[in-house]
C-alpha cells in the first residue's frame, strides 16, 4: 500500500520512524455530470471574478475571507514558519481505557507500519506494551495543513491510528431528543429484548453494500444495451407505528422466520387459535344428537310442539278451531307408533274448550 505520509512515533525518548497509510477505501460509485442534449462531459473551469478569466493551477493561492468579505492573502511560507512540533511527528501525550474515547470524534483511519529494519524492535515494544496494558494511545500529528487529534490501538500484529475530532468539534444533541415525556412499559421491554437476542449477532465480513451491487447491475445492463427491470422497493411503512406491542410481536416472528427458528411454534399457535375453538363448539350443539336416536328426538319434538300449540290456542275461546286443526295437522306428521299418544295428549284441551 502506498504511504501518505512519512514520520516518527515519540513514544518518551524514544523515535519509531513509520509511514502512514490509509487503512480505508471508500467504494461509493462516481458520477459525471453530462450535458443531456448531447452526452457531453460537463467540467468545472476556475475563472476569477475580477477580470473572468480561467487561471491555472500555479496561479492560484490561498487566502482567508474576513467578516466583511475582504480577502487576506495566507501563504505556505506564512505557515511554515508557525511552530508545529508535530509537523512530522506522532506525538503520544497519554494512555487511556478505550471507553474514554467518546465514538462520536472517530474519524478517518490509518495502519503505522515501521520504516526500516531499525523501527522493527520499538515498533514491536510499542504494540505490546498496548496489548497488555488494555489502552489505548492518545496523539498529536499534523496532516494536510493541520494539527489533529489521534487514537493508537492494536488491530491483529499492526498499530492502527484513527483521526480524532477535537472534543469542541463535537456538537451538543440539544434539540434532538423528543420534547415530551415518555413512558415505556415493561411488557415493551422483554419484547424488545426478545427481538434483540432473535436477531443475535452478525458476523462483520457478511455486510456488503446491497445498493452498490444493484447500482453497478444496472451499469452493466445499460452497457450491453440490455432492457433494465424496474425492481419492487419494499414499502417500510413511513415509520408509522400504531401498535409498538403488535409490531415487535411481527418483527421477532419475522426474525425467527428468517432465521428458520419458531416454524412448528408458529404451526401449532395458528392451530390452537382456529381449530380448537371451532371443535369445542360443535361439540356442544351435537350433545343431544349423540345421547337420543334421530327418530325418538323428531317425535317428541313433534309431540312438545303440538301440546305447546294446543295449550296457547285454548287460552282464548275464539281460536279453539285453530287450536284443533293444530292439533290435527301434528297428528298427520308423526309416525303411526305416535299416533296414540297424541290423541290422548290433544284430548283434554277439546274439552276444555267445549265446557
Amino acid at each position: 500500500m502506498r504511504s501518505i505520509w512519512n514520520g516518527a512515533i515519540s513514544f518518551g525518548l524514544v523515535s519509531i520512524p513509520i509511514k502512514l497509510v490509509n487503512a480505508t477505501e471508500n467504494h461509493a460509485i462516481h458520477f459525471r455530470q453530462i450535458h443531456l442534449a448531447d452526452g457531453g462531459r460537463i467540467r468545472y473551469r476556475k475563472v476569477c471574478e475580477l477580470d473572468e478569466e480561467e487561471v491555472s493551477g500555479g496561479e492560484i493561492g490561498k487566502a482567508y475571507e474576513d467578516a466583511d468579505g475582504t480577502m487576506i492573502p495566507i501563504t505556505d511560507e506564512d505557515l511554515a514558519q508557525l511552530p508545529l512540533p508535530t509537523a512530522k511527528t506522532i506525538e503520544i501525550v497519554a494512555f487511556v481505557p478505550a471507553d474514554e474515547i467518546d465514538p462520536l470524534q472517530m474519524d478517518a483511519a490509518y495502519y503505522l507500519s515501521a520504516n526500516g529494519v531499525p523501527a522493527a524492535k520499538p515498533y514491536t515494544l510499542l504494540r505490546e506494551a498496548l496489548k497488555r496494558s488494555n489502552k489505548v494511545a492518545v496523539a498529536k500529528y499534523a496532516l494536510r495543513g493541520r494539527e489533529r487529534l489521534g487514537m493508537l490501538r492494536v488491530v491483529d500484529d499492526v498499530i492502527a491510528m484513527h483521526g480524532l475530532l477535537w472534543p469542541d468539534e463535537i456538537r451538543a444533541p440539544e434539540g434532538v431528543a423528543p420534547d415530551s415525556d415518555v413512558t415505556v412499559r415493561d411488557a415493551e421491554l422483554d419484547l424488545a429484548d426478545a427481538l434483540m437476542d432473535t436477531l443475535g449477532e452478525v458476523d462483520m465480513d457478511s455486510l456488503h453494500d446491497d445498493y452498490r451491487e444493484a447500482v453497478e447491475e444496472l451499469i452493466a445492463a445499460k452497457a450491453s444495451g440490455e432492457a433494465v427491470q424496474p425492481s419492487e422497493s419494499k414499502d417500510s411503512g413511513g415509520g408509522k407505528v400504531i401498535d409498538l406491542i403488535a409490531a415487535l410481536e411481527s418483527s421477532v416472528r419475522a426474525a425467527k422466520k428468517s432465521r428458520g427458528e419458531g416454524e412448528g411454534e408458529a404451526e401449532s399457535e395458528e392451530d390452537m387459535a382456529d381449530v380448537h375453538p371451532i371443535k369445542k363448539t360443535t361439540q356442544r350443539k351435537s350433545t343431544p344428537q349423540k345421547s337420543t336416536p334421530k327418530s325418538t328426538g323428531t317425535k317428541k319434538s313433534t309431540a312438545s310442539t303440538a301440546k305447546k300449540t294446543a295449550q296457547k290456542k285454548t287460552t282464548s275461546k275464539s281460536t279453539s278451531s285453530k287450536g284443533s286443526s293444530s292439533a290435527n295437522s301434528a297428528k298427520n306428521q308423526t309416525s303411526s307408533g305416535s299416533r296414540s299418544t297424541t290423541k290422548k295428549k290433544t284430548a283434554a284441551p277439546r274439552k276444555r274448550a267445549s265446557a
